[in-house]
Formats: C-alpha cells, sequence, structure tokens
C-alpha cells in the first residue's frame, strides 16, 4: 500500500479547524459551540466516506500524523455515534495490524462507551470541572484503571486530571 499524501494533508487540514475551533465548543456562546458542532458533523461525514473508500486511514496509508488526524476525527463525532462505533472496529484492527497505537483505541473505546451511556474503562474522558477538579465520567473498576492505562501506553490517571485542570 502506498503512501496517500493528498488523504493525509486533507485528514490534517479538516481537524486543523476542528481545533481552532474546539474551545468554543466547550464554552457558553451558543454559535462558538454551534460553528464547532458543524465542523466535526462535516469532518465525520468525509471521514465517513474516507473509511468506505480506505478502511481506516492507518499509519503506512497516510502517515502517523494523519492517522492520528483520522482518529480526532472520530473522537470528536459525538453527534454520530453510529461512525464512532464504525471507527471502534476499524481501529481494533488497525491496532491488531500495528496501524495504530493502542491509546488511540482506549479514548475512543472510552468516547463510545460514555456516549452510549456505560462507565468507561480507561478513565480518558472528563465531564466537566467542580470545585476547580476536572471531574471524569464514572469508571469500571476505578481500583485497577492505572493498570489498563498503563497496558495501552497511557499515563497514570493523575497525570492525565492534572493536563485537564483549569
Amino acid at each position: 500500500m502506498s503512501m496517500q499524501n493528498d488523504l493525509a494533508a486533507e485528514l490534517i487540514t479538516l481537524t486543523d479547524e476542528d481545533r481552532r475551533l474546539q474551545p468554543g465548543a466547550l464554552g457558553d456562546d451558543p454559535a462558538a459551540r454551534l460553528a464547532h458542532r458543524r465542523v466535526t458533523v462535516r469532518n465525520a461525514d468525509r471521514l465517513t466516506a474516507i473509511l468506505d473508500e480506505h478502511g481506516w486511514p492507518g499509519e503506512s496509508l497516510v502517515g502517523a500524523e494523519a492517522a492520528r488526524r483520522a482518529f480526532l476525527v472520530a473522537q470528536h463525532a459525538d453527534t454520530c455515534l453510529d461512525l464512532q462505533r464504525r471507527a471502534l472496529a476499524l481501529l481494533t484492527a488497525a491496532v491488531t495490524a500495528g496501524e495504530a497505537p493502542a491509546a488511540q483505541l482506549a479514548m475512543l473505546q472510552d468516547r463510545v462507551l460514555v456516549n452510549e451511556g456505560h462507565p468507561q474503562r480507561y478513565g480518558t474522558q472528563i465531564a466537566g470541572v467542580a470545585n476547580g477538579e476536572p471531574v471524569p465520567w464514572p469508571c469500571e473498576d476505578p481500583d485497577t484503571m492505572d493498570d489498563r492505562r498503563a497496558a495501552v501506553g497511557l499515563a497514570p490517571f493523575a497525570d492525565h486530571v492534572r493536563q485537564h485542570a483549569p
């Protein structure tokens, strides 16, 4: 499989706009939240077409950075749960084939679980901030969460929470 430079560049461009608008998605301005949502939905539609044509855009197809950006599109497609589920299945196969890191799979798995109303496994999803502290969505078996995190290459939960501190 040869490297798809145009596809790689497109994935990076898609997520540049998402990343630029993401701070507004978390704020109180409805227009900023809507602008971010429009971008994530448009990106999800494009990722769907990419998956139809190429399957998961793994590292050998688009390079490590563009493959990471494909993961970000799926991760931020919260209004498109069917796409997130499809991406999760394809990313699972990509990780098995050495085309993506296990940490990305863990983060997407947590995102899908939270969006489905289930406890997350790896504690990667933060629900909000209370009393100045990041609050994660519920997590199954929190006593062994750091073991699961370590197994997929994620930092300990306490380090993760510090990254999200206001």
